[in-house]
C-alpha cells in the first residue's frame, strides 16, 4: 500500500474519481481517495486495506469493486451510500489516497509490480497539491460519522483513533 496526501479543488467529484480510476487501470492497481478529515491515521487505512484484501481473497467481499471494498472497511459500514461520506467532495478538499494491488502478495513483489504502484503514486500526486493531510482529521466530524460517544472515549485506554480502528475491525463480524 502506498499513500498520497494533498489537497484538490474538485469541480466535479465524478470526473475526479474517474481520473483516479483511469490512473489505477493504466497501472494495474486500485486507487481509492478519501476526504482526509475522516481518516484518523495511517493505521486506519492499513487496517481497512488489510481487511478488504482478506475479504477479496476469500471471495467474501461486500462490494464488487475493490476500491469500494476499501472504502466500506475504512468507513466501518456495509452500506455504500453511507460510506461514500468519507469520499472526496466538491470544492477544496483535503485528500488522502491509497494505492494497492489486490493481486500482489508482498513476499513475491516483482519489480514491474512495484513500478506500477510507484507510477500510479506519481500520477495521483500530479492530481493534488502536495501537503500533509493524513492524521489532520476533524475530531467532531469523525466522532459524529463513527458514532463515538463521550462515554466510549472515557471508557477506553486509547483515544479516538483507537475507537475508529475498532469500528473498522468489527465490520467483518457484522456480516
Amino acid at each position: 500500500m502506498r499513500v498520497v496526501e494533498g489537497t484538490a479543488d474538485i469541480d466535479d467529484v465524478g470526473s475526479f474519481v474517474e481520473t483516479l480510476s483511469a490512473i489505477g487501470d493504466r497501472h494495474g492497481v486500485t486507487v481509492q481517495a478519501f476526504d482526509a478529515r475522516y481518516v484518523v491515521d495511517r493505521a486506519h487505512l492499513e487496517l481497512a486495506v488489510e481487511l478488504a484484501t482478506r475479504a477479496h481473497d476469500r471471495g467474501d467481499a461486500i462490494a464488487e469493486d475493490f476500491g469500494v471494498e476499501i472504502l466500506l472497511y475504512a468507513a466501518g459500514r456495509r452500506q455504500i451510500n453511507r460510506a461514500l461520506t468519507m469520499g472526496v467532495g466538491e470544492g477544496a478538499c483535503p485528500v488522502v489516497a491509497v494505492i494497492v494491488d489486490p493481486e500482489r502478495k508482498d513476499a513475491h513483489v516483482g519489480k514491474s509490480e512495484q513500478d506500477g504502484i510507484e507510477a500510479a503514486k506519481d500520477d495521483v500526486r500530479e492530481e493534488l497539491t502536495t501537503t500533509s493531510t493524513l492524521g489532520e482529521y476533524d475530531t467532531d466530524r469523525v466522532r459524529s460519522f463513527f458514532d463515538v460517544t463521550d462515554t466510549e472515549l472515557a471508557a477506553t485506554a486509547g483515544g479516538l483513533p483507537d475507537a475508529v480502528r475498532e469500528r473498522v475491525a468489527l465490520l467483518p463480524v457484522e456480516k
